[in-house]
């Protein structure tokens, strides 16, 4: 068997085992979903960009996707817990190689100091908004 019909699959196995090991990093549900959306997309897009070799945008895309999604629900849930516990408005900013992602998480006074509204926003634009209640 030749050496490059072997690639694409190791390619695809070490990418599968990247993706695991770095969501495994991640303690809560919330981390294992950021991270496994945002490999799922990082892969996708890379392997859209890379014209001369697709796997390897794939596999690249989705490690820094996973490591980015499990970072940004890691900022969210902090956030949250942020605004939860001193009962006021918490934002977190950071650019990024694509542009600026913003989080905001603004305490509810009609829940009591329980629930927050967390809002995620990149480039501005409003990407998600969720209730978190603790």
């Amino acid at each position: 068997m030749r050496a490059d019909t072997l690639s694409k699959p190791i390619s695809v196995l070490l990418a599968v085992a990247f993706l695991v090991a770095v969501s495994a990093c991640a303690p809560t549900q919330s981390n294992y979903e950021g991270a496994t959306v945002g490999g799922a997309i990082g892969a996708a897009a890379g392997a859209l960009i890379d014209h001369d070799n697709p796997w390897r945008g794939a596999v690249i895309g989705g490690a820094l996707g996973a490591v980015a999604g499990g970072s940004l629900a890691e900022v969210s849930k902090r956030a949250a817990a942020e605004a939860r516990q001193y009962n006021r408005p918490v934002t977190y900013q950071r650019q990024t190689s694509n542009g600026w992602q913003k989080v905001e998480a603004i305490p509810q006074p009609s829940y009591g100091n329980r629930c927050v509204v967390v809002k995620t926003y990149e480039n501005g634009q409003l990407v998600d908004e969720r209730m978190s209640c603790n």
